[in-house]
């Protein structure tokens, strides 16, 4: 398992820049990875939230995290934008440092800074695992990961394109 950087910087929307070892004092971190000028990253907005939501009061931090500015990071989310931490990564450093190499990703990261899980487009397949890992450490119950009416699974757009 990698471990990432401590001084890896993130960006809250609307907040003060902090380091990812800040961020992970108290929870893991689970967040869903997109880029915000892509349709792959748009389809799986409502089900993406569902997930998050799915783990909200459980003892871990759900996050967006999106490749954008903060303006556009706002546009893309709309009022998403206010049901879970959001960080703007513009010039995808943290996009780099989890190593996914398709968006939009699923990515956990524990206390001690370990990539517990990632997957990089939409497979509900590879997904699924990490969420219910995830659920196991935090004695919670996972979150179903497809749903009817969900999109079918799709590759994603490269990560580090720009």
């Amino acid at each position: 398992m990698e471990t990432l950087p401590a001084d890896l910087v993130l960006h809250p929307l609307g907040g003060n820049d902090r380091t990812l070892d800040e961020q992970l004092k108290l929870f893991h971190l689970v967040a869903v990875v997109l880029d915000p000028y892509t349709y792959e990253s748009s389809w799986i907005l409502d089900t993406a939230n569902r997930i998050l939501t799915g783990f909200t009061n459980a003892d871990c931090r759900t996050a967006w995290v999106v490749a954008a500015e903060p303006e556009g990071t706002r546009e893309f989310l709309g009022e998403l934008a206010d049901q879970h931490l959001v960080f703007c990564d513009p010039d995808r450093e943290f996009i780099a440092a989890t190593g996914v190499t398709e968006l939009p990703a699923f990515v956990v990261i524990d206390l001690a800074r370990t990539l517990v899980g990632a997957a990089g487009g939409w497979n509900p397949q590879e997904w699924q695992p990490i969420a219910e890992e995830l659920a196991r450490e935090m004695s919670w119950t996972s979150p179903a990961i497809i749903r009817t009416g969900d999109p079918a699974p799709f590759e994603g757009t490269p990560a580090l394109a720009q």
